[in-house]
């Protein structure tokens, strides 16, 4: 077991712990007194029905976490990997066909072992609470369809990498790179078209006074929009969502039938206007840019490291491959991780009080507001939530912070 073993274990190990911490933390605040603002978002029953949700999803949390932890650290202590790696080199010497099923075994693997816990969220926690609209056929489906999309997206990326890694070298990090991005521009674009519909029906949002509403508004702010759809989001959850993507011609504006449900039109065209925000002020493109520049950055880091066979040797396999050293350099890497994942949900709270400047200039504060306030009480969200928990994890501002922006 080399020096850079133990710093693996080590880096686990104070990962669990911090977030166990942040956990604790965070629920400590759950019987805090509810801000005067949010004091209509739950009635006393509601609020009751809020505690015990977070609560028994925190216990979950950390009886799944620790087991998570347990199960890492055993593959990495008695040689998974090195038994994993012995199996495909069994199978082939080819250096591409190995990482593929490398990585196809320890990810089905993984999902095998931890499907119980999805499991038991989906139809104990959830469906107790009122939240699970799904059938166990639907959601073993689900798993066979997203294992089909990754092995084929993922493989495929995977395999160009190593290709490139043999061609080119030290320097496969570039044409990795330009593939990623590429293949990030790429779902961008198309993944409403091209992926979501294998999971969820999409329709176009019918002709009718909010549909009315909605492209008003888009025309008195200057914002295209021919492509506006209701995602049949209902048949896996309650929850209410709304997303914007893609840009140019492929843009478009997507509401789950639950938002269209539970909110009124006004509201409904608020949370849109917030949205269109995003657009304005280009909030996509920056992000999109970022994570292509990150990307670039760490497929840079792994190009000095990936020659290394201590990285190999870190992960218990005693014969060093690229698939070996992309495990070892990925958890190696994941404190790096942590501090970028911090700067991004940073700007993207920062972009979060933006778009919600924009609806409020543009539409109205008032209707933002109680859709969020909605949304919340629907969601059972957690209203009190500790400072260093939102620091570290939240990409959105805690709902009273939103509000007394919007109010501002």
């Amino acid at each position: 077991m080399s020096f850079l073993f133990y710093i693996i274990i080590a880096i686990l190990v104070f990962q669990f712990i911090v977030e166990t911490c942040l956990d604790v933390l965070n629920a400590r605040h759950y019987n805090d007194p509810v801000p005067e603002e949010l004091n209509d978002v739950f009635d006393i029953a509601e609020y009751q029905k809020s505690q015990e949700y977070k609560r028994i999803r925190y216990r979950f949390g950390l009886v799944s976490a620790t087991f998570s932890l347990l199960l890492t650290l055993a593959f990495l202590i008695f040689g998974g990997f090195e038994w994993v790696d012995g199996i495909v080199r069994d199978i082939t010497d080819n250096p591409i066909l190995m990482a593929l099923f490398f990585f196809g075994i320890i990810m089905i693997g993984s999902d095998i072992v931890t499907t119980p816990f999805s499991y038991y969220s989906t139809f104990v926690i959830e469906e107790k609470f009122g939240f699970n609209k799904t059938t166990s056929g639907l959601f073993f489906m689900d798993k066979l369809k997203g294992w089909l999309v990754s092995g084929i997206l993922g493989g495929g990326i995977l395999a160009a990498i190593i290709w490139f890694y043999q061609w080119a070298g030290n320097y496969f990090w570039v044409y990795a790179w330009a593939i990623v991005a590429f293949f990030t521009l790429f779902m961008n674009l198309f993944y409403s078209r091209l992926i979501v519909p294998l999971f969820n029906k999409q329709s176009p949002l019918e002709p009718g006074s909010l549909k009315t509403k909605i492209e008003d508004y888009a025309k008195k702010v200057g914002f295209e929009l021919k492509n506006i759809f209701v995602i049949d989001g209902s048949k896996r959850s309650t929850k209410a969502n709304a997303y914007f993507s893609g840009f140019g011609k492929e843009k478009r504006i997507t509401l789950y039938d639950t938002l269209v449900k539970d909110l009124d039109e006004d509201e409904i065209v608020a949370v849109l206007a917030h949205e269109v925000g995003h657009y304005k002020r280009r909030h996509i493109i920056i992000n999109l840019a970022t994570t292509i520049l990150l990307t670039g950055l760490t497929l840079f880091i792994l190009s000095l490291f990936i020659n290394n066979p201590e990285i190999s040797k870190a992960i218990g396999v005693t014969r060093p491959s690229f698939h070996a050293a992309l495990i070892g350099f990925g958890i190696l890497y994941s404190p790096i991780s942590e501090v970028t994942g911090l700067i991004m949900n940073y700007f993207s709270r920062k972009f979060e009080y933006e778009a919600d400047d924009y609806a409020k200039n543009t539409f109205a504060p008032s209707p933002l507001i109680s859709s969020l306030k909605k949304l919340s009480s629907n969601n059972l969200s957690n209203l009190t939530p500790h400072p260093a928990y939102v620091f570290m994890h939240y990409s959105h501002p805690t709902l009273i912070d939103r509000i007394k922006n919007l109010r501002a």
